[in-house]
């Protein structure tokens, strides 16, 4: 099945593609060889997933998307401090090739823009400029997770073209913040600027960077922990140079942009999002690329500033209904069928606030279990809430899980309207809505319905007392004595049967047809469903064991048959062959440790 995600970063990809608007860059003439119309958009989570659309394998150069990183290398290599005294971290507000220095000091304002990159390709670790280069090279491919190439091509044309950045460099050399030869850390800068890359590693990048300097596949560490957040926040008010402020009101996630039409956004411990479209807008940013990070960040909550949590905290146990079946005592046949297939349906419990990157976590873990399911059972009795665009992607799951003959309904959302809401209002057109449950119980039973159903059940003979539980193990004389003193009677759907407090008249049911509810009341007045019951099981036999008042109400589910025993009956055939009431004692005990068990296993498997 394709996820939900996937769909929509496929709808976005074609919505954003009619975009036509913005220019390839000339000032560095290789670029301009780039195609108008390549366009991908990539996104990684925490773990690794990986969803992308549209030209995702185009390799394409880097350019000042590499300056974050290189910056984060002289961190790690030098130190916060001996960095600070090099280059600022306060926003420029000038284009990315503009010369801004600090008047006193001739420090680069922050490193995203030009000449702080330039300054940070010199403070890597390395005695020689290509022992500088070999760890800068190293450094990116640990940020991406493979080894890199440059494009020569593009080197050859920034490095013969890059005037205004000699004059950068050789003013950085005359303010003493470049201590070696200035060109060759210039020519580090037009190497790294270079690099080969393609949409997906973008994501990686920044996907490393929101996973806290880990990369989520390799699991190498990339940078010290306590270096992300210097990192990020530079990135954040520096990363779209004089569209920053803009970026951060609209978008709200830290980003860095190039002129090879790159843009990488970073939502710490979500999502890293990589976004690659050449044409660019008059400050240098890629035209779809801003377009497709405004929609990610509205359609899916990914403001920065907005509520998040660890993604995989939003699902917590998965259990199936063979720890945990519905409470009704079904067929032998129904029974053998549930007892071999009952672990198709899945427990899914839910917990916290419910947002994009959570739910993406939940349906992804739905999708692997999916050759092995029948329903799904959301228990969201722990959900906190639910954001309108996680609604949506849920609903969008539950309809292509449907178009498998998966069920996915949810349950323990009654009265809760914050739940309610966004699961109706984004539910499409169409769409006959989602099935609720007022308790695992009663959405178990239905996944029950639904898989037994699924399984194509054959034709089954008809019930007859010798086929009931409760009269196991009487011999056949005796057996034909209690069918003859057996009545039948039917009941309408929704009519009591039995009711709780009623003076018990000793008579035990035995279902010939349909099912009835055992229900219990609640202190409220309400009443709660214990148990169902179908052909060929028992009630009221408690009255046996000397129960004087019924405890519980039998309701019709539907139109019902029963074998109805009197009192007298029973006792008459008792004293006629003491074995009866014997077989009864035993059958009623081994159905309570029955009982017994089942909800142990219960409690066992919801601890």
């Amino acid at each position: 099945m394709q996820s939900p995600i996937q769909a929509y970063l496929d709808g976005l990809h074609a919505r954003v593609a009619e975009m036509q608007g913005g220019e390839l860059a000339n000032y560095i003439p290789e670029l301009t060889k780039a195609d108008p119309s390549w366009f991908s958009i990539c996104l990684v989570t925490m773990d690794g997933a990986v969803y992308s659309t549209g030209d995702s394998a185009q390799k394409f150069t880097i350019q000042s998307i590499s300056k974050p990183f290189v910056y984060a290398t002289a961190l790690a290599d030098r130190g916060v401090k001996f960095v600070a005294g090099k280059v600022g971290v306060e926003p420029s507000g000038d284009a990315f090739n503009s010369i801004s220095l600090d008047p006193k000091t001739g420090a680069p304002l922050n490193p995203m823009i030009n000449a702080g990159a330039i300054a940070t390709a010199s403070l890597v670790a390395g005695a020689t400029p290509a022992a500088q280069w070999q760890r800068i090279v190293d450094s990116i491919g640990t940020f991406i997770g493979r080894d890199l190439d440059i494009d020569e091509d593009v080197y050859r044309s920034e490095s013969d073209t890059g005037f205004r950045n000699r004059a950068i460099a050789w003013m950085l050399k005359n303010f003493g913040i470049i201590d070696g030869e200035p060109m060759a850390s210039l020519e580090n800068y037009f190497r790294q600027c270079s690099i080969l890359v393609d949409c997906r590693d973008l994501a990686f990048m920044a996907a490393t960077l929101a996973n806290g300097g880990v990369h989520p596949l390799t699991g190498r560490r990339a940078l010290p922990l306590e270096h992300v957040e210097r990192v990020l926040s530079v990135m954040a008010t520096c990363g779209m140079y004089d569209f920053a402020g803009s970026w951060v009101y609209e978008v709200g996630m830290p980003a860095k942009s190039g002129v090879g039409g790159g843009i990488i956004a970073v939502l710490p411990g979500r999502f890293g999002i990589g976004v690659f479209s050449p044409r660019l807008d008059p400050k240098g940013n890629s035209v779809r690329g801003i377009e497709v990070c405004r929609h990610l960040s509205r359609d899916f909550g990914l403001h920065v500033f907005s509520r998040a949590g660890d993604p995989s905290m939003a699902l917590g146990r998965i259990y199936t209904a063979d720890q945990a079946p519905s409470k009704r005592q079904p067929s032998p046949t129904m029974r053998s069928y549930l007892n071999d297939n009952a672990h198709r349906i899945k427990y899914l419990c839910l917990h916290g606030f419910l947002a994009v990157d959570g739910i993406e976590y939940v349906i992804r873990r739905m999708i692997e279990m999916a050759a092995d399911s029948s329903s799904f059972i959301l228990d969201m009795h722990q959900v906190d809430g639910l954001s309108e665009s996680a609604a949506r992607l849920l609903n969008d799951a539950r309809l292509r899980f449907a178009g498998e003959n998966i069920a996915v309904v949810f349950s323990r959302i009654h009265r809760r309207h914050a739940i309610k809401h966004f699961l109706s209002t984004t539910s499409p057109k169409n769409d006959r809505g989602y099935l609720s449950f007022e308790d695992n119980d009663l959405a178990v039973e239905w996944c029950e319905n639904h898989l037994l159903g699924d399984l194509a059940m054959p034709t089954r003979d008809p019930i007859s007392l010798a086929d009931c539980p409760l009269l196991r193990g009487l011999p056949p004389e005796l057996l034909a004595q209690v069918e003859k003193a057996a009545t039948v009677q039917h009941y309408r759907q929704d009519e009591s049967i039995l009711t709780t407090g009623q003076a018990g008249d000793g008579r035990v049911f035995f279902i010939a047809d349909g099912h009835v509810s055992i229900l219990v009341p609640l202190k409220n007045g309400a009443h709660q469903r214990i148990t169902t019951l179908g052909p060929g099981m028992s009630f009221g036999e408690m009255a046996l064991l000397g129960q004087t008042t019924r405890s519980a109400t039998v309701v019709a589910d539907g139109e019902v048959s029963c074998w109805v025993l009197e009192a007298d009956d029973i006792d008459r055939l008792a004293r006629e062959a003491p074995t009866l009431r014997i077989v009864l004692l035993e059958n009623i005990s081994r159905d309570m440790a029955e009982s017994l068990r089942r909800a142990t296993q219960w409690i066992a498997a919801l601890a």
